[in-house]
């Protein structure tokens, strides 16, 4: 998005966010297979809408996987998803579509804000905002096996979270980092993040994460040392032990809102 300098409209614009939120080196990209994203990549996806949300709004919102963005640990299961195994559901009112994947018995879906912002996401109601994910997966299958859940979990019937991220705003390439096999570490702040610095040249300071924390304060680990050398500041962060819900959504935006005020009346 372009940031607005001036400091009494942008005033203006994080107290309209936060009312309105509040209401209701690196690794090259892996090149995707041609699962689906191959076909959503011309639609069907919205028309861009540009300032069609109150911000101002990250450049790049980063996701953690398990207990944050879904309900499950994938260290814990045992099959890679697929399409004969999925559940059926509503979609946030959008329709009918895939609400739940099956890694043998467990079932994993998407915590309530997390359909939220993907949904809004889907909607263009957040400018030039792209997504991606960061999680410490524990071994290689629960690496495969988050991949494929991504590939097969919808957003709105018929667009997957995989179509809608990799597909529509990276334009096919998997930048997500997924796992800790090297070059990634347990250590998001040593790995994870300077990676996703470097392939998407989204600064710090630009950047909004979510993560649950139960394992380790990957937020205050990320806030502490991936910092932009101009500004001093990391990535906006917001804790969720208890998953991504609707006030969890809400607070990030408006934290992030609040901090880019805040940078811009000490200039």
């Amino acid at each position: 998005f372009t940031m607005i300098r001036r400091r009494t409209v942008l005033s203006a614009i994080v107290v309209a966010a936060t009312n309105s939120f509040h209401s209701a080196a690196f690794l090259v990209p892996h090149k995707t297979s041609n699962f689906s994203t191959q076909l959503k990549l011309s639609g069907p996806f919205p028309e861009s809408k540009m300032g069609a949300g109150h911000g101002p709004f990250p450049d790049l919102c980063v996701f953690d996987l398990d207990a944050c963005f879904w309900d499950q640990e994938m260290y814990t299961l045992s099959k890679i998803c697929d399409s004969s195994n999925v559940v059926k559901g509503d979609l946030n009112g959008r329709g009918e579509g895939v609400v739940g994947v099956m890694s043998g018995r467990s079932k994993i879906s998407l915590h309530t804000g997390s359909l939220i912002a993907l949904q809004n996401h889907y909607d263009n109601k957040f400018d030039d905002m792209k997504v991606c994910f960061a999680s410490s997966a524990d071994t290689p299958l629960a690496e495969k096996i988050g991949r494929s859940a991504l590939k097969l979990l919808e957003v709105v019937p018929g667009v997957t979270v995989w179509d809608l991220v990799v597909g529509r705003d990276w334009k096919g390439e998997d930048i997500n980092q997924i796992g800790r096999q090297p070059p990634l570490s347990s250590n998001k702040a040593a790995t994870h993040f300077p990676i996703l610095r470097e392939l998407t040249k989204v600064p710090y300071d630009r950047m909004l994460f979510f993560d649950d924390c139960q394992w380790g304060d990957h937020c205050g680990m990320v806030e502490a040392r991936c910092k932009e050398s101009e500004s001093g500041r990391g990535p906006t962060t917001v804790r969720t032990p208890y998953g991504l819900g609707r006030e969890e959504w809400a607070e990030g935006l408006s934290k992030y809102a609040k901090n880019i005020k805040n940078e811009m009346n000490a200039e």
